[in-house]
């Protein structure tokens, strides 16, 4: 027979404390949505950064300001800029989400395919003038401390400048860094210095106005944005209204490429694109009434080639380079258990398509383009995996020929 003390005891109510929420475990695949998709809205997280003043000398040596243009003429030489005028054709390199964390094998295999589109016999407007990094340089926070082994070690012999805008990984810094800390010291210094964590790498800080900017170049406008780091990407004023101002006031001349981290659509089964992107750009676009003529992005970590095609038959492809040396690649959604066959024709809204062209998700590689007054041509190379001979050397997967003056794509290319 229990005591009166014991049935006291029992019958006094037990209060739980619960610290936070429920319990999180995964984020949902898109391939586990009722249909495949192109964009999604994920559930927003409290992770925006503030960005930085471009007016604190602390941060950027000497005060930034608007429009946060740099001509290609400020880094590369007056013969180098009178070669790719005269010649009118500029090509670059263009790529994402880099760092070999752990696995460094594929990141140098990327970096000698790169470097092996190098002839040294060749005229400069045949070379790369530059490579452009849509996001994620270093891994997993952006930290000065990375960028050494992840940056400078593997384009030690990449002959031509590194130009970037920052992903999430570059902006989601760990105290005691700052947002944006490595980025900014690496790719907004302003002159260019050696930095300390360059090592025995010869390459110097590069001189970017901001970490959202635009490249212009004899041939082609690139506006970079800094898309931060949430799920699914922000960009809000007055990093918008700086866009909608590149786009009314930049040539008509030359083509306007659009890049940033978090692409608006992908067929992949991790990230999927993102409806926030795809909503901000079209806006912008509406308001300044300009449409890019490509968009350019990474953060899923592999390459697709999607087409935009409006009601009215206008067409702009979208590129997804995110294979660029981070060891694991994303799967694009299969159908039935199956790989997706291209092409593969998404309704995007508002009586638009997207198609997905071309995609590789099992190789890592690299993305050359080239620019003349009426065309984009691209090539993307797979580059052998790390277990296959390394002579087997670059392959090409995808060809393009854009007509950038009619908007759309010339038929027959090879």
């Amino acid at each position: 027979m229990a005591t009166k003390k014991t049935k006291n005891m029992t019958k006094k109510k037990v209060t739980k404390t619960v610290v936070g929420g429920p319990h999180v475990f995964a984020r949902p695949r898109p391939s586990h949505l009722p249909k495949p998709v192109l964009h999604t809205k994920p559930k927003r997280d409290t992770h925006y950064r503030d960005l930085p003043d471009p007016a604190d000398s602390s941060i950027f040596g000497t005060p930034r300001n608007p429009p946060f243009q740099l001509n290609l003429a400020s880094v590369l030489s007056a013969d180098a800029i009178s070669a790719i005028t005269k010649a009118k054709k500029l090509t670059f390199h263009l790529n994402g989400d880099l760092g070999g964390i752990g696995q460094p094998a594929q990141q140098t295999l990327v970096a000698n395919g790169m470097e092996g589109d190098f002839d040294n016999t060749a005229k400069a407007s045949e070379n790369p003038a530059f490579l452009f990094v849509v996001g994620d340089c270093v891994y997993f926070n952006g930290q000065k401390t990375q960028y050494y082994p992840q940056f400078y070690q593997p384009y030690e012999f990449y002959a031509a400048p590194i130009f970037a805008v920052p992903g999430n990984h570059d902006g989601e810094n760990v105290p005691p860094d700052s947002t944006l800390d490595g980025f900014i010291y690496n790719f907004c210094a302003s002159a260019p210095d050696k930095r300390p964590e360059s090592g025995d790498c010869p390459r110097t800080a590069m001189i970017q106005p901001y970490v959202y900017w635009t490249l212009l170049t004899p041939l082609v406008n690139i506006v970079g944005l800094y898309s931060n780091v949430p799920a699914g990407g922000v960009v809000k004023p007055p990093q918008t209204e700086w866009l909608v101002e590149q786009l009314k006031t930049l040539s008509t001349e030359v083509p306007l490429l659009v890049a940033l981290h978090h692409p608006l659509y992908s067929a992949d089964d991790h990230h999927s694109g993102s409806t926030y992107m795809k909503d901000m750009l079209e806006a912008a676009a509406q308001e300044a009434r300009r449409t890019p003529d490509m968009v350019l992005a990474g953060h899923v970590h592999n390459y697709q080639r999607i087409t935009h095609t409006a009601s009215d038959g206008t067409v702009t492809p979208h590129i997804i380079t995110g294979a660029g040396g981070y060891p694991n690649l994303h799967h694009v959604i299969k159908v039935n258990g199956q790989n997706m066959v291209t092409p593969a024709v998404f309704d995007v809204g508002g009586g638009d398509q997207g198609t997905l062209e071309k995609y590789s998700d099992d190789h890592h590689g690299f993305m050359r383009i080239e620019v003349t007054p009426k065309t984009i041509t691209g090539r993307y190379y797979e580059v052998p995996r790390p277990q296959e001979p390394y002579t087997k050397g670059s392959q090409l997967f995808d060809y393009f020929e854009y007509d950038w003056t009619n908007r759309k794509y010339i038929p027959n290319a090879p």
